[in-house]
């Protein structure tokens, strides 16, 4: 199974498992087109209840990330590598960059300094082998 993470009691288990199959996809060891784990593998796996892994499996089939092919099991649609990077993007920019530029605001910092001090924090995380 190449999906391998800790479940935590911190939030709702199936979203997790599709959170856990979405971060393959996006990190590209989920091909787009390739089988995913079963729910009953990620049952035994992670040994929780087949029916909720099918919840997680099941909501990324309704977001259009997975397909079922009948009697074979559920596979990485083509262009949920795109989808998810797009929805990614735009949940960073929410959470990380639109509060950034508020507060860079409040200090007085204006786009050109902001923009330079970004560019040298994504240089010391490539100097310091951080993955971007």
């Amino acid at each position: 199974m190449a999906v391998v993470a800790v479940i935590d009691d911190s939030r709702p288990i199936f979203i997790q498992i599709a959170e856990l199959i979405e971060s393959e996809i996006v990190a590209g060891t989920m091909a787009e087109e390739s089988q995913v784990p079963s729910t009953n593998e990620f049952a035994a796996y992670y040994r929780i209840n087949p029916a909720t892994a099918a919840k997680g499996v099941n909501l990324l089939v309704e977001s259009g990330i997975l397909y079922k092919k009948r009697g074979i099991g559920m596979f990485v649609a083509t262009g949920a590598r795109e989808k998810l990077m797009a929805d990614r993007r735009s949940a960073f920019q929410h959470q990380y960059v639109q509060p950034l530029a508020r507060e860079a605001r409040k200090l007085g910092i204006n786009a050109e300094q902001l923009a330079l001090m970004v560019h040298e924090s994504l240089s010391a995380a490539a100097t310091e082998g951080s993955v971007l």
